[in-house]
């Protein structure tokens, strides 16, 4: 079993998240908004993942295409209208600090994928002599 190097960078985006934990509890920072802030952009990661798995057991570049092109749309509304409704179900307070989180999120997670991605192992076919 081999490790991959990169693998802290590929998580630095949870790693804040969890160093917000106590940010959000002691600040006067509303909880909630770690809460919604966490699930959201949880689910965001793992669509992310699912389709991106997805995507790489496939060989058809359409369906490649139609997973990451669909996943990226998908999660862009997730993300946008739940920050959204949680402000306006929550309070505006609420609402901030959640997108505000999913802002830092984000930004990580991009920076990292930027940073590996030309490190990742992709099956490139192999044309027949």
């Amino acid at each position: 079993m081999t490790s991959d190097p990169l693998t802290p960078l590929r998580v630095l985006d949870l790693a804040l998240l969890l160093i917000a934990l106590p940010i959000f509890i002691f600040a006067p920072i509303p909880f909630l908004g770690w809460v919604v802030g966490a699930g959201v952009w949880l689910a965001w990661r793992g669509i992310g993942a699912w389709a991106d798995r997805k995507a790489a057991a496939s060989t058809d570049p359409r369906v490649v295409v139609g997973y990451e092109t669909g996943s990226m749309i998908g999660r862009g509304w997730l993300l946008g209208l739940s920050l959204l409704g949680a402000g306006l179900l929550f309070g505006s307070d609420v609402g901030l600090s959640a997108a505000l989180l999913a802002f830092a999120l984000f930004t990580v997670f991009f920076t990292a994928k930027l940073i590996t991605r030309p490190f990742d192992q992709h099956k490139e076919p192999h044309p027949s002599p």
